[in-house]
């Protein structure tokens, strides 16, 4: 399992990082905050690897993550690849994660879930790419699901999507491949262009466009608009 703790600390803040499938580099770090990369430590996702992810936000910290490369989840062979996020974000805590993009290539089989826990005062920012297939390709099978609560269990965000290249359903994809999302919790966003908005009854909202490529969706331009918002000046 990779873990991610950010923590208060006499001086600086406190983050210890635990490597595993992927590892996690410090890139800087100030009083209150700290920016790390994630890196692949091999080829991933092959049939049945289990990449586990645990990020932890102490109270008043801000974290952000960024992945260096994407990731692709490779032909399974027999077995279903799992990649799992756990999330905890303590009181007036902020993580902004720019993720690159998941690819699922053809034959592959992967189980995706994120868990999202929401203290008092935190906030959330998260981009979330998933893409069907290489180039030329129709894609593999992904069963996404992102489950964010607050600190008492209440539901902030439930969604779950089931996708198959080979098997596309109407109402979803339709002829896109590319589901590119940006996930604000714990605010409002500011007034914004580009990608439809769909706000959320508890302050939140979700960017979202459908595509044909990760290219020009607007989405990296709308995550650089509502991070300004969250991680102070």
């Amino acid at each position: 399992m990779t873990r991610i703790v950010l923590e208060q600390a006499d001086g600086p803040v406190r983050l210890r990082l635990v490597p595993g499938l992927l590892q996690p580099r410090l890139v800087s770090r100030t009083r209150t905050g700290a920016r790390v990369a994630l890196v692949a430590a091999g080829a991933t996702l092959l049939g049945g690897d289990e990449v586990s992810v645990d990020v932890h936000v102490g109270t008043d910290c801000t974290l952000e993550i960024e992945d260096v490369g994407g990731t692709v989840a490779y032909e399974s062979t027999g077995a279903p690849s799992r990649f799992d996020v756990s999330i905890h974000l303590e009181e007036g805590a902020r993580l902004v994660w720019r993720a690159h993009p998941f690819v699922v290539t053809d034959g592959a089989d992967v189980r995706r879930r994120t868990t999202i826990t929401l203290g008092p005062g935190a906030d959330l920012l998260l981009r979330e790419t998933l893409v069907l297939g290489r180039t030329g390709e129709c894609g593999g099978h992904l069963a996404s699901a992102l489950e964010a609560r607050d600190a008492d269990g209440a539901p902030l965000l439930l969604e779950h999507l089931d996708l198959d290249g080979a098997a596309p359903r109407h109402g979803v994809l339709g002829p896109h491949r590319v589901l590119d999302t940006a996930v604000l919790l714990g605010r409002r966003p500011p007034e914004s262009t580009g990608p439809r908005v769909l706000h959320l009854e508890a302050p939140g909202a979700l960017g979202r466009t459908l595509g044909a490529s990760t290219h020009g969706t607007g989405v990296e331009e709308l995550m650089e608009a509502w991070a300004d918002g969250v991680v102070p000046s």
